[in-house]
């Protein structure tokens, strides 16, 4: 092989790498990329400011049947409500591009909000999907939970049943839940990655 030939190759080796590694996302266990992004009442809000704080972030399409099945039955806001209780600030992301399914103004994410009983600590808004690219959110709803030092302990779905089946919540396993309890307790994540399930992000 002639130096050429070699030079090519170790480029494609590490073009090829660099592509894993972006599909891969962030690394649970490795401090969870930092960002700023603008919510529904204007304001900005950057992830490292909550550092000290137990943090959970969630992919969210209103659009989407499976994301309809834990916000109709309520299931989602019972999560974030308990987590509130228990002092973790819940950030709800959404990076549906413009004219997408799943993209509201401000006003019509706080309509949405408040209509759906939903309790984050705030909506975010991604619009360009910097931050969906930025952790590899493929599917809504898709979750991630940082631990109070800012590393990121949880990644994948809310739970183990792949379904849009309202009926199916109450057997299934929350990882959330279950993730959350583990944090609390001063555990280590039982189960730090599954595979989430659910609409493609809309980007």
């Amino acid at each position: 092989m002639n130096s050429l030939s070699r030079l090519l190759t170790a480029v494609s080796v590490a073009a090829l790498s660099l592509i894993a590694v972006r599909a891969a996302g962030p690394a649970v266990g490795q401090p969870a990329p930092d960002f700023t992004l603008t919510d529904t009442t204007g304001r900005a809000q950057t992830l490292s400011a909550l550092r000290g704080k137990t943090v959970v972030l969630e992919w969210v399409n209103h659009g989407c049947p499976f994301v309809q099945k834990h916000y109709g039955s309520g299931n989602m806001q019972k999560l974030q409500k308990a987590a509130a209780a228990d002092g973790v600030v819940w950030l709800s992301i959404c990076s549906s591009a413009p004219g997408n399914q799943g993209n509201l103004t401000p006003a019509e994410w706080i309509k949405t909000t408040a209509e759906k009983g939903a309790a984050p600590a705030a909506v975010l808004l991604d619009a360009d999907g910097k931050v969906g690219h930025l952790y590899h959110a493929t599917n809504t709803p898709q979750l991630f939970i940082l631990n109070p030092a800012g590393a990121l302990v949880y990644a994948g779905a809310i739970d183990s049943i792949a379904s849009a089946r309202p009926e199916d919540i109450a057997q299934a396993q929350n990882y959330v839940t279950a993730a959350l309890a583990d944090l609390k307790a001063g555990r280590p994540v039982a189960t730090p990655v599954t595979k989430p399930y659910g609409c493609s992000v809309k980007y």
